[in-house]
């Protein structure tokens, strides 16, 4: 269905290409994952099966992909449009229509199918991704997650025989993952549908493929072969690999479910150690702040104890303003965030993540209740000048390329540097640190999302804020990029940094959050330290804790670091 012949890609002044020499096919029917690190090539290895490389992107290619026989040298994308569908790592960047029912049946429209047709498969989308409660909101009023759903739903919709998704999974929460790859099981099963797919929470997905193909970046192979072959050499691994690594377990298990079979014999040497307690800040729980119906005073728990860097009481925001019909997306929060507490904001898509971090740096306006910002001078972000604001908080968003401006990476770094009254080059250390290898030439649109993203936060944090959110941090990068953000968020705590971060990575609380925050339609339904908010969850547990429950460990470096004296 999908043959790459002798395939090799070069963009304009890069000094190798991207991709050199790639052979592989992927048959009828087959769902193969690509796996790779941030920068690798992925996304442009999927824009080549469609013809968006090179006819968009410009650059070179040499040899040829042959798409259900059709050579894409000689077919553009509109060409190829009824047997591809694509979907991009933003979905923002491909909805032409306003609403969600009208962006499900566009892709229709523009096939020419009848309207009755067009009327069913809408109605089949919106229930196979759960899209029937907002199928008439603009799609503007959305979550992340929920924008990346209706991407997916308005490709489903044309019936495409070949598949193409980058990321599909990145801004959803685990439930939403879960029916999204399940809908694309059935799509492979059931009606012999060919997917590739590039993601990078292999967790989620690398149990579900057939085949992988293993880009390693300029200059080396490309490698293709069954799953367990190609994680067993694969630089980037879901957890349930590494812990199989550390075990030595074999065949690699590649789901929770095979580990759990292979792991009694190290839950016995576990059984009597105990995973490291995770720094954290003494402090008060967060709550909806409603007062006490006895005494008409607020609860006791609301009352800050520590040093804080953002203080939000009985917060409510409603879109649409006071008179809005809508439900609030915020109600009644009250949440102290401590000066070196790592803070993760956990909650289905549209719980109101987002909109408690816009709230914290002025971008949303509550219609009650007060947000204060900062440490030695605190400020309201809903009043405060821009520049005050800067310097009390520093938010990296969901889409990081709407923050860069600048003609190449080098000027975005210069600009940021200029903006906090930085030392010249810090900006450029940071970004060094986080996605090494970056050239300072390049256009900040032509990276990678991950790329994209890194630059974004080396340029927020080049203002060194005493508060720092982050909103869905790792979408787009692979398992050592992200180690390598979880090290500087370490850092920023132990320095006095309060940090914010909405996410859906279980495994990314694992590893660095010390305190868990979970939202429920804009109220807080749990508060607390990592290991008792996460552990026993079946959504939010990692892989780790589903392996070795009910031992209380949560990431395969604790594991490691206890069995170490032992070996």
């Amino acid at each position: 269905m999908i043959r790459f012949e002798s395939v090799t890609v070069r963009y304009p002044g890069a000094a190798s290409p991207v991709l050199q020499d790639v052979t592989f096919e992927v048959a009828e029917g087959e769902l193969c994952l690509v796996v790779g690190q941030t920068g690798a090539g992925k996304s442009t290895l999927l824009r080549a099966v469609n013809g968006l490389v090179p006819h968009f992107t410009g650059g070179t290619m040499a040899g040829r992909v042959l798409v259900d026989g059709r050579d894409t040298r000689t077919h553009r994308p509109r060409d190829l449009a009824d047997v591809v569908g694509v979907v991009g790592q933003d979905p923002l960047a491909g909805f032409v229509t306003d609403t969600v029912e009208d962006e499900l049946a566009y892709g229709m429209e523009s096939l020419g199918l009848p309207p009755e047709v067009m009327r069913t498969r809408v109605e089949e989308t919106l229930d196979l991704l759960g899209l029937a409660g907002v199928r008439g909101r603009p799609i503007a009023s959305l979550s992340g997650g929920q924008q990346q759903r209706v991407a997916i739903g308005a490709v489903l919709t044309t019936h495409p025989r070949i598949l193409v998704l980058d990321e599909p999974t990145s801004a959803l929460d685990p439930q939403a993952a879960e029916e999204v790859l399940a809908a694309l099981q059935r799509l492979v099963h059931d009606l012999g549908v060919t997917v590739l797919l590039a993601e990078h929470r292999l967790e989620r997905v690398v149990q579900y493929a057939d085949r992988v193909v293993l880009v390693h970046g300029t200059g080396h192979a490309l490698e293709v072969g069954p799953p367990a072959q190609m994680m067993a050499r694969s630089t980037v691994a879901p957890p349930v690999v590494a812990l199989g690594r550390l075990a030595g377990w074999e065949p690699l298990p590649l789901s929770v479910r095979d580990a759990r079979r292979m792991a009694g014999p190290l839950r016995e040497r576990l059984a009597p150690l105990r995973p490291p307690v995770r720094a954290g800040v003494p402090r008060k729980p967060a709550s909806n702040g409603r007062r006490s119906a006895a005494t008409g005073e607020a609860p006791a728990d609301t009352v800050n104890t520590v040093d804080t860097v953002a203080t939000v009481h009985e917060l409510t925001v409603r879109y649409g303003g006071r008179r809005s019909a809508q439900p609030p997306a915020v109600r009644d929060l009250d949440l102290d965030v401590a000066a070196g507490e790592v803070v993760a904001l956990m909650g289905r898509n549209g719980a109101g993540k987002s909109t408690l971090l816009g709230s914290l740096v002025g971008l949303v306006r509550p219609v009650a209740g007060t947000v204060q910002v900062g440490q030695a001078d605190p400020v309201d972000p809903a009043t405060a000048k821009p520049r005050a604001i800067a310097r009390a908080v520093g938010l990296v968003p969901q889409d990081p390329g709407s923050l860069l401006y600048a003609e190449t990476v080098a000027q975005e770094c210069a600009q940021a540097d200029r903006d906090f009254d930085a030392p010249a080059g810090s900006c450029a250390r940071l970004l060094e640190r986080l996605a090494p290898g970056v050239s300072p030439d390049r256009h900040p649109r032509d990276l990678s999302e991950g790329q994209r993203l890194c630059l974004v936060l080396a340029v927020v944090l080049t203002g060194q804020p005493p508060l720092l959110l982050l909103d869905e941090p790792t979408r787009g990068l692979d398992y050592t990029a992200k180690a390598r953000l979880t090290r500087i968020v370490r850092d920023l705590a132990a320095a006095g940094h309060g940090v914010v971060f909405a996410t859906h990575d279980v495994e990314l609380v694992a590893e660095v959050a010390t305190r868990v925050v979970v939202l429920a339609d804009g109220e807080v339904v749990a508060d607390g330290p990592v290991g008792s908010v996460v552990a026993a969850s079946p959504t939010f547990a990692p892989q780790v804790a589903k392996i070795l429950r009910p031992l209380p460990w949560l990431t395969v470096a604790d594991v490691a670091a206890a069995l170490e004296p032992a070996s």
